[in-house]
């Protein structure tokens, strides 16, 4: 668990810019010059988060090693976050150093283990300062109180509003330098902070008054934030778990936001809840090189290609080496968590997603209106209860649909199923399993999953050309 240090020393971005920029100089890069991404803008970026998120320490210049401690930093942030570790300030490496995040360091002094820093009564009391301007008070009230609440159903803890004096958890809103010498930075880039349970400063959590904060996703939920951040305040650390609620960069979510790595970490501090509440955490996120693993649906969007499991999708970018891993209910609220099929007409910039007998359309990463509709739209017969799987073929015109060991033939300009379906998957594509879990197409060729295996398969030529893990479309 990592405490935002209160008499930690500002470093100067000149200085240690101009040592990384020397340091540039003596690294041996491919090319003669520094790296695309190394700029001066984007040193100053690393510094500054490094600095105050990994304890880059001040005052580098002329030190023996200073070039080693820097890109052990990085490492250290590239290893956090599951990033490929290369120690080079990589675009995906920046582009998470960008996301708007909780200012409480992801390396630092307390931790659930071995120090336990934890309240030692569990009768808690907190008040609630001042109001943001952004929300309605009833609204600030109800979304602290939610937010407490979120810990309490899984520990004994009990919570107490306080309307005056000192309480155990002070909660405030502030911008910049607000009182305890550990200012904000503006709109977006830290969120909020808060301090470990103790004396003084205890459990005080504080929000960025230059954000906007709101009760949905227009903006940042107040709600998340402050449930992430009170976390801290009962003595909880960050999380390496893209899926927890103490995972430092901000994601909205509904529903309840505590998955397994939450609920362990807060009952390793105050035990469970002794009323033996039941509480359903959300799913813990897929590793993305288990050799076991296989896909719900695969589709691209907009030259992207996303990979669906259980609850999360992974999004690969075609100029990023890493995948980005979110929750589905994330990005659209109005999906399912249980994506059973996929698939993009690009023709018509639309992205197909099915769940059991329902389907969704998105344009990009909007819903569109009219949708949910029923899979029978399509033409499918009442007992087919769920697709399989979906890929378009575009130079065809033609969708198939997987279904248990048949498939069909879906003609996306007339709108309608074509004669003679469903066929057999087997006996038209010899070679591969009777069985589909999701699809894909590129260039010619159909990529087919099913459990851990991937098969390419030529659509010309009807034979598999090459069997692979599944995974191996995350760079595994």
């Amino acid at each position: 668990m990592s405490v935002l240090d209160k008499t930690q020393a500002t470093m100067t971005g000149s200085s240690l810019l101009l040592l990384l920029l020397g340091m540039l100089g003596m690294v041996a890069h491919c090319s003669a010059g520094p790296l695309p991404h190394e700029t001066p803008d984007n040193l100053r970026v690393a510094e500054k988060y490094l600095n105050r998120f990994y304890g880059l320490p001040a005052g580098l210049k002329g030190r023996k090693g200073s070039l080693d401690a820097f890109q052990d930093k990085i490492k250290e942030m590239q290893e956090f976050y599951q990033l490929e570790v290369t120690g080079n300030l990589d675009e995906n490496t920046l582009d998470l150093m960008r996301q708007p995040r909780c200012g409480v360091p992801d390396i630092g002094e307390y931790n659930h283990f071995p120090r336990k820093l934890k309240w030692q009564n569990n009768n808690v009391t907190f008040r609630i300062v001042n109001y943001t301007p952004d929300l309605k008070k009833s609204d600030v009230d109800r979304a602290i109180r939610k937010a407490l609440n979120v810990w309490a159903d899984v520990t004994p803890l009990n919570f107490k509003k306080l309307y005056q004096g000192i309480a155990d958890i002070m909660i405030s809103f502030g911008s910049k330098e607000h009182g305890d010498f550990n200012p904000f930075d503006g709109p977006n880039g830290l969120l909020a902070h808060a301090y470990p349970p103790g004396q003084g400063l205890g459990g005080d959590t504080h929000f960025d008054e230059d954000e906007q904060w709101t009760k949905d996703s227009s903006a940042y939920n107040l709600f998340i934030v402050a449930a992430h951040e009170l976390g801290h305040a009962l003595g909880m650390s960050h999380s390496t778990d893209p899926g927890a609620l103490m995972y430092s960069v901000y994601s909205y979510g509904i529903g309840f936001p505590l998955n397994e790595d939450d609920i362990e970490g807060i009952q390793d501090l105050y035990g469970p809840n002794p009323d033996h509440k039941k509480v359903k955490p959300k799913p813990d996120a897929p590793q993305k090189c288990d050799p076991t693993m296989g896909f719900d649906a695969v589709t691209e969007l907009r030259g992207e290609t996303i990979v669906f499991k259980d609850g999360y999708y992974w999004r690969i970018h075609p100029q990023f080496v890493e995948p980005e891993q979110s929750l589905i209910r994330n990005t659209w609220p109005s999906l399912p968590n249980k994506v059973d099929a996929a698939y993009e007409n690009a023709e018509k910039d639309l992205v197909f997603i099915f769940s059991g007998i329902k389907m969704w359309a998105l344009n990009g990463y909007t819903l569109v209106d009219g949708y949910p509709k029923y899979i029978h739209k399509l033409e499918l017969p009442k007992s087919i209860r769920k697709i399989d799987a979906a890929v378009n073929i575009r130079e065809t015109g033609k969708t198939l649909f997987f279904t248990d060991e048949e498939y069909w033939s879906y003609d996306e300009a007339s709108g309608s199923m074509d004669k003679g379906f469903p066929r057999s998957i087997q006996t038209d594509f010899p070679g591969m399993s009777d069985e589909v879990d999701a699809a894909a197409y590129h260039y010619g060729y159909l990529y087919f999953f099913h459990d851990h295996v991937q098969y390419e398969y030529s659509y010309n030529s009807r034979k598999v050309l090459r069997i692979l893990r599944a995974n191996s479309i995350l760079n595994c």
